[in-house]
C-alpha cells in the first residue's frame, strides 16, 4: 500500500514541474490539429473513392 501511495505522491510532484501550455496557445494547438485531422480524413476519402474506381473501371 505504501508503495502505491509513494507513487501517486510522485506523479503529483512531477505533474507541478511540467510547463503547461497557455490558453492562446493551447486554442492555436487545436485548431493546427484539427486543421490536420480534417485535411487528412479529406485526403484519404477521396484517395479511397479514386482507387475504388479505378478498381470498378478494371472490374467491369
Amino acid at each position: 500500500m505504501q508503495r502505491l501511495i509513494n507513487f501517486f505522491r510522485d506523479v503529483v510532484r512531477e505533474m507541478k514541474k511540467v510547463s503547461w501550455p497557455k490558453r492562446k496557445e493551447l486554442t492555436r494547438y487545436t485548431v493546427i490539429v484539427m486543421a490536420t485531422v480534417t485535411f487528412m480524413a479529406v485526403f484519404f476519402a477521396v484517395l479511397d473513392l479514386g482507387i475504388s474506381e479505378v478498381i470498378r473501371l478494371i472490374l467491369e
